[in-house]
């Protein structure tokens, strides 16, 4: 553990706080490792800490190595969720934060109210973090899962077009001219485009963007009092509409169900506790657990 600190954090201080124990008894276990591997692993150079060449070639295989021997531990430990302190720590959007893992806290609250959860965003590194075992499970649409481990779809989502009730939109079935002759509501998440927008250019399908958001999360509240609809998910709709004053229509044209899936590295299948997580959290989405 000290090793695999230090290789990541690169400085005695940080990786000391990371374990939780003084810097003298970091510094003591560098010394050690300096020994045992023959090399100084460390040096400084200028203000900081940089990797030697032979602990470059190290930190993959130490990573990979700490992060199977996780898993084998997780993989041979009983699991009972009514006493367990485990802590979960799961890649998730904001949309699938708000729709599936806050029901499932207030649920955890009754059933396992010890158990723990880390919630990260995906993002470039999600793969690579669920291969070293920087994250147990991630909750994401299949073009940004890895090949590389076990997959399974958690639920499908429609997508339905949002606005004020009192949009006189929403009085009358939604036409594509009314559809193209609004103004809306996009997204768009760190400059990529979401399903949304893919399927819409797949299709053809112009609209005069007025707004655009960062998250799916901020758009309900863009609504209200005003003339502009959103094409958004359904279940994040119904959850808002209510408090919100917020109308919902079906699109005037056909859009494929976006797919999201649950991704767990390969030596974790045997894992009692994340097994039990994965059979909550899918029938939570309304699948089979």
């Amino acid at each position: 553990m000290a090793l695999e600190a230090l290789l990541a954090e690169r400085s005695v201080t940080r990786a000391a706080a990371r374990l939780n124990v003084t810097q003298s008894a970091m510094s003591a276990s560098l010394k050690r490792l300096r020994d045992a591997f023959q090399d100084d692993l460390l040096v400084l150079h200028g203000k900081m800490m940089i990797l030697t060449p032979h602990a470059l070639a190290l930190a993959p295989e130490i990573t990979a190595a700490i992060a199977m021997l996780r898993n084998l531990i997780a993989s041979g430990s009983r699991f009972d969720p009514a006493t367990s302190e485990r802590r979960f720590r799961i890649a998730a959007s904001d949309y699938i934060t708000t729709v599936l893992i806050a029901p499932l806290l207030r649920m955890l609250g009754t059933v396992a109210s010890h158990i723990r959860l880390d919630i990260s965003l995906p993002g470039a590194d999600t793969s690579d973090g669920l291969a070293n075992g920087a994250y147990d499970l991630s909750i994401t649409p299949p073009e940004f899962t890895d090949a590389r481990h076990p997959t399974e779809l958690l639920f499908e989502e429609r997508h339905v077009v949002v606005g004020c009730a009192t949009n006189p939109l929403f009085q009358r079935p939604l036409t594509m001219e009314d559809f193209m002759a609004a103004g809306h509501v996009a997204v768009q998440i760190d400059g990529r485009n979401t399903h949304i927008e893919n399927t819409l250019q797949e299709i053809g399908v112009i609209r005069r963007v007025e707004v655009n958001a960062p998250s799916f999360i901020q758009v309900p509240w863009l609504l209200p009092g005003t003339m502009r609809i959103a094409l958004m998910h359904e279940r994040l709709a119904r959850l808002k509409a209510p408090g919100l004053s917020l109308a919902l229509a079906e699109p005037p044209f056909e859009i494929p169900k976006m797919r999201e899936m649950m991704q767990y590295h390969s030596t974790r299948e045997r894992d009692e506790g994340l097994t039990w997580l994965r059979a909550i959290l899918r029938g939570m989405a309304g699948l089979p657990a």
